[in-house]
């Protein structure tokens, strides 16, 4: 293994890729909802799609990145660990045959979900719950045994598991 010139102590889990119907309502979600920012976004042409790419991002690093041309928020985006990207083909969200398979249902089981930590579930829920429709429950955090996590999904109906932030 020493002829390889890597090191994979350095290695990083960079991103996900999921794909959405409306672009709108999905950054809407991941946005408002959850509280994610907009790093950068990139149009193909030629593929016919965007992608989108969401990060959870600190006050000072969002005021760095408003600044930042949309090569260095690509690098930025590129360079850090957990993104989210969603891909929207065109033309999706006027196309009532289009349905994406969250991987929790047949068929398309596979996927299970992405999860984010909070300061304060109870109070994540209630935000959630203010939010009305547009916060579709999988799991309350009073269902079931597992009172220490909560799944809502997302517009395409992607799982989202909401757990408290562990403190070591």
């Amino acid at each position: 293994m020493s002829d390889f010139k890597t090191d994979i102590k350095s290695y990083e889990f960079n991103h996900t890729m999921i794909r959405v119907k409306d672009p709108k309502a999905s950054l809407e979600f991941y946005q408002d909802i959850l509280g994610m920012k907009l790093i950068t976004s990139m149009d193909n042409e030629d593929g016919k799609f965007t992608l989108y790419f969401l990060a959870y991002v600190n006050t000072d690093d969002q005021a760095t990145l408003e600044a930042k041309s949309k090569d260095d928020r690509r690098a930025y985006a590129f360079s850090r660990p957990g993104v989210l990207e969603l891909t929207h083909n065109w033309g999706s969200e006027n196309d009532p045959k289009v349905n994406y398979a969250n991987g929790n249902e047949d068929p398309g089981r596979g996927f299970g979900h992405t999860a984010i930590i909070v300061d304060n579930i109870e109070e994540a829920c209630k935000r959630f719950e203010s939010f009305g429709d547009k916060v579709k429950w999988v799991k309350r955090q009073s269902d079931g045994k597992m009172k220490n996590i909560a799944f809502i999904a997302d517009p395409d109906g992607y799982w989202i598991e909401v757990l408290n932030r562990a403190f070591a």
